[in-house]
C-alpha cells in the first residue's frame, strides 16, 4: 500500500472513532508557483536560487532545464519517477527573456499556528470554524501531504503543541517517544523546525456534548499569524455593535448563541439539527458550534456551546438575528429534548451607514450651533419617544415545568447589558494583535425547563 493509501485509511479510522482532523495544506514542492519569485516556477536554462541559510524538502515531479543552481546550507530533492535536472542545451526560454535568477522563496514562512494553512477534514457548507479551532485542537489527529514535500515551523515554544496523533512520511504518530525520535532525524529536521514542541497522546473527544478545544493559550500567535498580512490588524467590522466570538481574533457581524447544556446533550446531533432544519432557511449566513470556556466566572459551569452566526452578505441582512431567536424558540419548545437547560443571545447593531443618526450628526455640524441645538433636541426627543415604546412593549414570560405546580411569577427583561459579555480576553503577550473590542449588544434569555408563557 503507497503512502496515499495508507493516509486515506487513517481517515477512514479517524471518521469511525469520531476523532476530528485536521489537514495541512501548503508544500515546498517545486511546481508549485506561489514557491518561486514573481509567481512561477523556472524557465528553461534559468538559474535556480535557494536561500543559502535554510534547509528545506523539496518534491520534483518533473524534468527541468536548468544553467546553474545554489543550493541550500542543508536540504534534499525528493525526486518523482522521471524528476530530475539537466544543463539547458539552447539557452534560455524566449518566453522568459532575460529574467533574474529564479528564487525559491523562504521555506520558514510556514507556522502551525496560521489558521490559513489548515482544512478541516469533514467540514460542511454553511459551517466554519473560529480562527483558534481552526488550527489544530488538542484532540484531533494532523495529516500532513502523503504526495508532497513541506516545512513547518512549530512556533514561539510557549508551551507544547499536543494533538492526539501526526501523520507524516507514510507513519502514524501516538507515542511522544517514537515522534521525539522522528523530530530529532533528518528527515524531521528537514520538515519541522523552531523552539515549539510537539506532543502527542491526547485520547479523542469521547464527550458526546463537545470537547474545549484547548487553544486559548496559543491564541495570540494564531492572531498574529492570521492578521500578519494586514499589518496586525483587524479590518472593521461592517456593522455597529459588532461582536468577538470566544476563540475569534475579530470582531464580526450576526449573533451569538450560547446554550448551558445537561447530560444528554449531543454536539454531533445538535449541529446537524441546525445544518438541515434551520441553517438553509437564511441566506447569506454561516455557522460554527463548538464547546468553548464560560466566561462568567460566576457560572456554576465552565463550559458552554457557542453557536456562532455570521453575516456573509455585504451590509448583512439581519438574517442572523432572525435565526438566533428561531433557535431560542426552538429551545423552549425542545429544549428538555435536546439536553439544553439555558439559552442566551447576543446580537450586533445594525450595519454602518445605515438609519438616520449619522446623517444628522453631519448635518447638525455643518449647519453650525443652532443646527446643533435643533439635531440634539430632536434626538434627545426620540429617545424619549423609543424610550417609552419600549417600556410600553415589554413583555414578560413565565414557563413552568409541566409536572409541578406554577412558581410564582418572575418578571424578567426581554434583554438587557451585561457587562460581562464585554469584558476583553485574557492579556496577550506584546507579539499578538491588540484589537479593542467594543461590543455593546442586546441580549435575551430563555429557559426550556419552563414550557409554558404567560398569556
Amino acid at each position: 500500500m503507497g503512502a496515499l493509501g495508507r493516509a486515506l485509511l487513517w481517515l477512514q479510522l479517524c471518521a469511525m472513532t469520531r476523532a476530528a482532523y485536521k489537514l495541512w495544506v501548503p508544500n515546498t514542492n517545486f511546481e508549485v508557483t506561489t514557491n518561486w519569485s514573481q509567481n512561477r516556477t523556472p524557465c528553461a536554462g534559468a538559474a535556480v536560487v535557494f536561500p543559502a541559510d535554510k534547509m528545506v524538502s523539496v518534491l520534483v515531479r518533473e524534468g527541468h532545464s536548468i544553467s546553474d543552481m545554489l543550493l541550500p546550507r542543508d536540504g534534499e530533492f525528493v525526486l518523482d519517477s522521471g524528476a530530475g535536472f539537466g544543463a539547458a542545451d539552447s539557452g534560455r526560454d524566449p518566453d522568459c527573456g532575460a529574467a533574474a535568477p529564479a528564487l525559491f522563496l523562504d521555506p520558514d514562512r510556514f507556522s502551525w499556528h496560521d489558521p490559513r494553512l489548515w482544512r478541516s477534514g469533514g467540514a460542511a457548507r454553511g459551517l466554519f470554524s473560529v480562527d483558534a479551532e481552526r488550527v489544530p485542537c488538542r484532540h484531533d489527529d494532523v495529516v500532513f501531504p502523503p504526495d508532497a514535500s513541506f516545512r513547518v515551523g512549530l512556533g514561539p515554544g510557549v508551551g507544547p503543541v499536543r494533538v492526539r496523533s501526526v501523520w507524516a512520511l507514510g507513519q502514524t504518530f501516538t507515542r511522544d517517544e517514537d515522534l521525539a525520535a522522528f523530530l530529532a532525524s533528518p528527515a524531521g529536521r528537514l520538515r519541522f523546525h523552531g523552539p515549539g514542541a510537539l506532543s502527542v497522546g491526547a485520547e479523542a473527544c469521547a464527550d458526546p456534548s463537545g470537547c474545549v478545544c484547548g487553544n486559548a493559550e496559543v491564541q495570540p500567535w494564531i492572531c498574529a499569524a492570521l492578521l500578519r498580512p494586514l499589518g496586525g490588524r483587524c479590518p472593521p467590522a461592517a456593522c455597529r455593535d459588532a461582536l468577538r466570538p470566544e476563540g475569534q481574533c475579530c470582531d464580526l457581524c450576526g449573533a451569538i448563541v450560547s446554550l448551558t447544556h445537561g447530560p444528554t446533550f449531543d454536539i454531533e446531533r445538535y449541529r446537524t439539527r441546525l445544518l438541515r432544519g434551520f441553517l438553509p432557511q437564511y441566506q447569506g449566513l454561516q455557522m460554527a458550534v463548538s464547546k468553548v470556556p464560560r466566561q462568567n466566572a460566576g457560572a456554576e459551569a465552565d463550559t458552554e456551546i457557542q453557536v456562532v452566526l455570521a453575516e456573509t452578505g455585504p451590509g448583512g441582512t439581519g438574517g442572523a438575528g432572525r435565526l438566533a431567536r428561531a433557535l431560542l424558540a426552538d429551545v423552549a419548545e425542545h429544549g428538555e429534548g435536546l439536553g439544553v437547560l439555558f439559552a442566551a443571545v447576543r446580537e450586533s447593531g445594525a450595519p454602518v451607514g445605515d438609519g438616520s443618526a449619522a446623517g444628522l450628526e453631519g448635518s447638525g455640524m455643518r449647519a453650525g450651533l443652532a443646527g446643533g441645538v435643533a439635531a440634539g433636541l430632536l434626538l434627545l426627543l426620540l429617545a424619549l419617544l423609543a424610550g417609552a415604546l419600549l417600556l410600553r412593549g415589554a413583555r414578560s414570560f413565565r414557563w413552568s415545568r409541566r409536572d409541578e405546580a406554577a412558581p410564582a411569577p418572575f418578571v424578567a427583561p426581554l434583554g438587557f447589558s451585561n457587562p460581562v459579555f464585554d469584558v476583553a480576553g485574557s492579556v496577550e503577550p506584546p507579539s499578538a494583535p491588540q484589537v479593542e473590542n467594543s461590543s455593546v449588544s442586546r441580549s435575551y434569555f430563555v429557559n426550556p425547563l419552563f414550557a409554558e408563557a404567560e398569556a
